[in-house]
């Protein structure tokens, strides 16, 4: 009797290592977990990077030419807001070339993060007050409304901020992952039309795919560099990290607290004049600046110092220039620490620091940089959604009924 030798069809074996295949459980988990999160903070920051243009455009008024004349000092600023709001006190003014100068009052009951405030518009040659916008007590405007939703999603500070750092440093996991999913296992002509491509004409899920993985490659080197000095501001022991790798081992130092010599309150100067003399220093060693932030003291607390930040360029921080003076003698503090030496100065370290601001939102090469930052930006925005598509049509795709012959 003859047997018959029935052969069993092998299992269909993995082609994929077990190294791929924890990359792309980590690149799909990781996404959909952290996917409304990167959404939320993408759009916020698209939209804040022309923050500066977008007011200067609605706020034609506040354009003032330059003229060859020196601009009002803070002490007449100070008595331009006291004949306005006497009740209230200067907080700090921002000087731009080309501006208005933004003069902020605070009252007694204006404080804490969202306390309210008063904001002037004036005009630095001749003091004439272009605007007044009185803020409520936890009023936000458009762009503070966006900040907030970019740096904790709108929600309470302690809770939101720990989400979007840690949702932050898995997108950064998210796009190395992604990069290596994207690497053809062969290179010829096919695949490097899938890698670098769209196919326009092709159905949706085709373009849809083509999308993630095509504008996800070309964006991948901006958003990282936006995503790593994203985390500087929020995630301590990181940015502690990256400073002691980049400097050769200095250690980053806490933030330095300088105080006024309480024991000579009116023996040398008095307020008005301490304010302008402090600004005078501080104009003639950067008389060509574009920009400068006063801070004014608070002169019911003996302690409050003069700090003033000389920005060189315009819409650029990398550069800045700070300093602190004793509100009742005027001695110059010396700073400590990172901030307090000048770029040109700096180390690898202190550049790569003072820089984070300028690399997060693409000001470090000018307009063209933010326009790369806001376009990167999108596209990060666009990456979940296209991301949840792929995974959404693949799980849940409806499968052929086999018909039989």
């Amino acid at each position: 009797m003859a047997t018959v030798n029935k052969t069993i069809p092998a299992k269909k074996k993995n082609k994929d290592s077990l190294f791929n295949r924890i990359n792309k459980w980590l690149h799909l988990w990781l996404g959909l977990i952290s996917g409304v999160i990167v959404l939320i903070v993408c759009i916020t920051g698209c939209i804040w990077v022309f923050n500066e243009e977008i007011t200067g455009l609605l706020e034609p008024e506040t354009k003032i030419e330059k003229q060859d004349k020196s601009v009002i000092t803070p002490s007449q600023l100070s008595a331009i807001a006291f004949k306005l709001y006497p009740e209230k006190i200067p907080s700090y003014a921002q000087y731009q070339q080309g501006r208005a100068i933004s003069l902020n009052l605070r009252g007694k009951k204006d404080e804490g993060r969202r306390g309210g405030g008063t904001s002037l518009k004036i005009n630095p040659y001749t003091g004439e007050v272009i605007s007044k916008v009185v803020h409520k007590k936890g009023e936000v405007d458009f762009f503070r409304f966006i900040l907030n939703g970019h740096r904790f999603l709108w929600l309470p500070y302690a809770i939101g901020r720990p989400i979007v750092n840690y949702a932050t440093m898995i997108f950064v996991v998210l796009l190395i992952t992604g990069l290596i999913w994207w690497y053809p296992k062969k290179w010829n002509k096919s695949t490097r039309d899938k890698s670098f491509k769209i196919k326009w004409g092709a159905s949706f899920k085709r373009v849809n795919l083509d999308l993630h993985n095509v504008l996800g490659f070309y964006s991948l080197i901006f958003l990282l560099f936006i995503a790593l000095t994203g985390m500087v501001y929020g995630i301590k022991w990181y940015s502690e990290g990256l400073y002691w790798v980049t400097s050769g081992g200095d250690k980053l130092g806490d933030f330095q607290r300088l105080e006024s010599d309480s024991l000579a309150v009116g023996k040398f100067y008095t307020p008005q004049k301490a304010m302008d003399l402090a600004w005078q220093k501080v104009i003639r060693r950067h008389p060509k600046s574009q920009g400068f932030y006063y801070n004014f003291p608070d002169t019911s607390k003996a302690k409050a110092t003069i700090n003033i930040t000389v920005y060189p360029n315009t819409g650029q921080f990398y550069n800045n220039q700070g300093y602190t003076f004793d509100q009742h003698t005027l001695k110059e503090f010396k700073r400590e620490g990172v901030y307090s030496i000048a770029y040109e100065e700096a180390g690898f370290g202190g550049k790569l620091r003072k820089m984070n601001y300028d690399i997060h939102v693409g000001s470090i090469l000018g307009f063209p940089g933010k326009v790369m930052a806001f376009l990167a930006s999108l596209i990060g925005a666009s990456l979940p959604i296209t991301g949840f598509l792929i995974w959404y049509g693949r799980k849940f795709k409806k499968k052929a009924v086999k018909r039989p012959f």
